[in-house]
């Protein structure tokens, strides 16, 4: 089925993907606050002749969550944009050289919380939009935004994966914006990524003075010797997509300012980033059979917040890469390197691999995102939808 074309009205209020991303930079829309960010997106699309619906999940204290789905075109093939608004705290606004949400164009840069991760990707993706529209629009093109995919993200892409699949909203295949360029736009394209597992563990003993170990229960010798027991353990070497799975304990806590006292308590928090040779399940299990071992009445939270996943190279990655190297002039590297997105809940969906911006600056201060390559990015997902749609004979 295929849409109008886009209207005049359309046309006159469109600025182009650099001043969508700044207007979405100007929203200061920390995780869960939305600050109009979905409300621009839903605007830009609905001009554009797309079916907009605004969903919200969730309550407390990790909602409610703001979340946007935009289709255009009902009939096969189905290709989906991904990505969030959402962006992570500024931390000391002294620190920056700028506003962190004023949105300045520096040198052909635009500085600002989430210029790169991902406001400038979604401005790209509305604006390869607007021109597939302009050529007729064939098929099905839906947009997928959460509000919470750099906070817990319980109720951003899961419930609205959950909510797609049960209103006929299924893609064929989806691309999701995140920052995945290294050095250059075009030299990564994400085909996967490595799942993630977090845990807390409280080890209980007894209070006493350090002289009379025997009337006491030291809980740091047992949360020490869990923790080594845990570190010893090589969990494998790597496949050929995946690095190594890695152990990293990030925090230990007795909180005990005396030096002659033999402390009640002792708690540390661990991180597994883990690759396809394992599965949540199996590395919690194995967690909870070594703290028994040491310490059977501790304290222990495992929570699981994404499964390693991989888009074998195929079609899709094909498609990508060779809209990349078309637009660019450079071949991308496969790469399932870095921290897990959103793409771990949409792989149960579709394909779906992830290409963006160089995100060198995400998460720092001063952010940035050249002007050049938001422009270019827009050049890249316009190329991918052509090939989607028309794909050469």
């Amino acid at each position: 089925m295929s849409s109008p074309a886009v209207s005049s009205d359309a046309v006159a209020r469109w600025a182009g993907p650099a001043a969508m991303a700044r207007a979405l930079v100007r929203c200061p829309s920390v995780t869960p606050a939305d600050a109009g960010a979905l409300d621009l997106l839903e605007g830009a699309l609905a001009r554009l002749g797309f079916r907009t619906w605004r969903l919200t999940f969730g309550e407390p204290p990790d909602g409610p969550v703001g979340n946007l789905f935009a289709r255009l075109g009902t009939g096969p093939p189905h290709f989906a944009f991904a990505g969030h608004t959402d962006v992570v705290p500024v931390g000391d606004p002294a620190a920056w050289s700028v506003e962190p949400f004023a949105a300045e164009i520096r040198d052909g840069f635009l500085v600002g919380r989430g210029a790169a991760d991902m406001k400038g990707a979604l401005a790209a993706m509305v604006e390869a939009a607007r021109r597939h529209v302009g050529r007729g629009a064939p098929g099905s093109l839906s947009f997928l935004v959460t509000g919470d995919e750099e906070g817990p993200a319980t109720f951003g892409t899961d419930r609205l994966l959950d909510w797609m699949a049960a209103n006929g909203h299924v893609p064929d295949a989806c691309l999701v914006g995140e920052p995945t360029s290294v050095r250059t736009l075009g030299d990564t394209l994400k085909i996967g990524r490595r799942g993630s597992l977090n845990a807390w563990l409280t080890v209980l003993g007894a209070q006493g003075h350090v002289a009379y170990p025997d009337r006491a229960d030291n809980p740091v010798r047992r949360l020490v010797n869990i923790l080594a027991e845990l570190q010893s353990r090589r969990l494998d070497e790597g496949t050929d997509w995946f690095a190594p799975s890695n152990l990293e304990v990030v925090d230990l806590e007795v909180g005990n300012p005396a030096t002659n006292v033999i402390p009640a308590k002792a708690s540390a928090r661990l991180n597994i980033r883990f690759n396809d040779r394992h599965t949540g399940a199996e590395l919690a299990r194995w967690i909870e059979a070594t703290v028994a071992a040491h310490a059977p009445a501790a304290d222990l939270c495992v929570r699981i917040s994404g499964e390693a996943f991989l888009t074998e190279p195929g079609p899709l990655s094909t498609l990508v890469a060779g809209a990349v190297e078309a637009v660019t002039g450079i071949a991308p590297e496969l790469s399932t390197s870095g921290g897990t997105s959103d793409a771990r809940f949409i792989r149960r969906l579709c394909p779906v691999v992830e290409f963006g911006l160089p995100g060198a600056t995400m998460h720092q201060v001063d952010e940035v995102a050249a002007v050049a390559d938001i422009e270019r990015l827009a050049d890249v997902y316009d190329e991918v939808l052509k090939r989607f749609f028309s794909p050469p004979r």
